[in-house]
């Protein structure tokens, strides 16, 4: 089973470690439901490990809760998310005044997750 761990934000990048057998063809990063950008991958310390980076656009951070999604698909590099895109990590960013509550955090994860969920269907239904 594919097991990402993250390493955290340095610098603007995401990194993170995704363990299993192969590498992913393609991982997009998604904010509110909009492909910012594509991760890169390379090849880890250890066998079946993977080294994943993502850089998260400095024009998407503002003040509040920022969640930032990596999908895996079978795309091509610029191509739109593919259905059947796996939901491999999720990134929280707070910014600004601290907030009194995570909840606001994954109501905001929701948000755009449910947005993907929509775009999915409405293509599915238009037989895209």
């Amino acid at each position: 089973m594919d097991r990402f761990e993250s390493l955290g934000l340095k610098s603007g990048i995401w990194q993170g470690i995704l363990r299993r057998d192969t590498a992913p063809v393609r991982l997009v990063l998604v904010h509110l439901g909009e492909r910012v950008g594509e991760a890169r991958v390379t090849t880890g310390d250890e066998e079946g490990s993977w080294r994943i980076a993502a850089a998260i656009p400095s024009q998407k951070l503002s003040d509040g809760v920022q969640s930032f999604i990596l999908m895996e698909d079978e795309g091509k590099e610029g191509e739109a998310l593919q259905p059947g895109a796996f939901h491999l990590a999720s990134l929280n960013i707070v910014a600004g005044r601290q907030l009194d509550h995570d909840l606001r955090a994954e109501i905001v994860l929701l948000r755009s997750e449910l947005d993907l969920v929509k775009r999915e269907l409405r293509r599915i239904a238009l037989g895209n």
